[in-house]
């Protein structure tokens, strides 16, 4: 499972390279990492090179693929390792390349590896969040009664795409088998029926630092999805008079910052994790992650999911957010603190103590 650690002995550390995918949240790595110092590698499929190329000061070198899988090819990943790459990976990275290549990927990543198999696993992410001790919603079995509203969510990093609302059991029975027969999903086990918790989003970005062994709380945004976003501004009465489903794609985010007094309960969620981590998947998370989730009117705060990577909501806080400037005192965003990381390790020559 530690497979960069073997790759990265064979690196120049002095002239380590860092890349990503081109997607999510690519820009702010690059920027961060060229505000570290570092060179910098973008792997991209050729019909997006041009959004890119409009920021090419951020890139020192691209490498072009056909299809994302192909980063798993030899020839890709000897150029990869030729640069001295040490590659981040983000919310895309096993959606686009599939779980088998992102975990077998022979290069130094920055993060937790092990980690990526729990999140393509929407039950496994629910168990392991209450393992934590962290608050969740409750969830269900395909077959058992609903008493309550529900929200049915499918695996994969899909951005919120085909979840839907059901309140009843059979609501939930016959659209699971429609989204089998479509193909969708393979059988009622690949679905996540979790309570629909009332209450405002909260999105909380953490991380966690091996070398200086804290846990950060960089940010907080909530995500703006359609269609739900857009009926929630419609009178009541209209919504009832109008055939429309709500759905959960999300389009872009909103930055947030939390009464001061809740914020102990975030750190609390955010050492859990880190501490069941560390237990359940050694050496435990490293970098970022996101605890995804819902606060109530009464305060209480119900996690409903999680990322065990860099998310796009961090992509609001080039400059830094409020919170990561009271920890570094001078812009840090999420993209910058990972490249500080990296380069902290090295200058401390504990480099495997970031990578797997």
């Amino acid at each position: 499972m530690y497979l960069g650690r073997e790759v990265i002995k064979e690196y120049d550390l002095d002239k380590i390279a860092i890349g990503t995918l081109g997607s999510h949240s690519a820009l702010q790595i690059l920027h961060g990492a060229k505000k570290e110092g570092f060179y910098t590698v973008l792997i991209t499929k050729r019909d997006r090179i041009h959004v890119y190329r409009e920021f090419k000061h951020l890139v020192d070198n691209f490498i072009i693929v056909d299809k994302w899988s192909d980063i798993c090819k030899d020839e890709v990943l000897s150029e990869l390792r030729a640069l001295n790459t040490i590659l981040i990976p983000h919310g895309s990275y096993i959606e686009y390349v599939g779980l088998k290549c992102a975990e077998a990927l022979r290069l130094p990543i920055f993060g937790l590896r092990s980690i990526f198999r729990i999140e393509a696993d929407q039950k496994m992410k629910m168990k392991f969040l209450e393992n934590a001790g962290i608050l969740t919603p409750r969830n269900y079995h395909f077959g058992e009664e609903i008493d309550g509203l529900v929200i049915v969510k499918l695996p994969g990093a899909k951005g919120g795409k085909g979840y839907f609302l059901a309140r009843t059991r059979n609501e939930v029975e016959s659209k699971i088998k429609e989204l089998i027969e479509k193909g969708i999903i393979k059988s009622a086990d690949d679905a996540l029926i979790q309570e629909y918790v009332v209450g405002t989003p909260a999105y909380f970005h953490y991380f966690y630092s091996p070398i200086l062994d804290r846990v950060e709380l960089l940010g907080m945004d909530i995500r703006y999805e359609t269609n739900i976003d857009g009926l929630r501004r419609l009178p009541i009465q209209t919504i009832k008079s109008i055939d429309i489903v709500p759905s959960f794609v999300v389009i872009g985010n909103i930055p947030m910052v939390l009464r001061e007094s809740m914020l102990t309960i975030v750190f609390e969620y955010g050492k859990k994790f880190v501490e069941a981590s560390k237990k359940m998947l050694p050496p435990g998370i490293i970098g970022p992650f996101c605890l995804e989730s819902i606060v109530k009117d009464d305060l209480s705060i119900y996690v409903f999911e999680f990322s065990g990577r860099i998310v796009a909501g961090t992509n609001l806080y080039l400059h830094g957010s409020p919170y990561s400037y009271l920890y570094w005192d001078e812009p840090m965003s999420m993209g910058r603190r990972i490249a500080r990381e990296i380069r902290m390790a090295i200058e401390q020559d504990s480099i495997n103590k970031v990578v797997t």
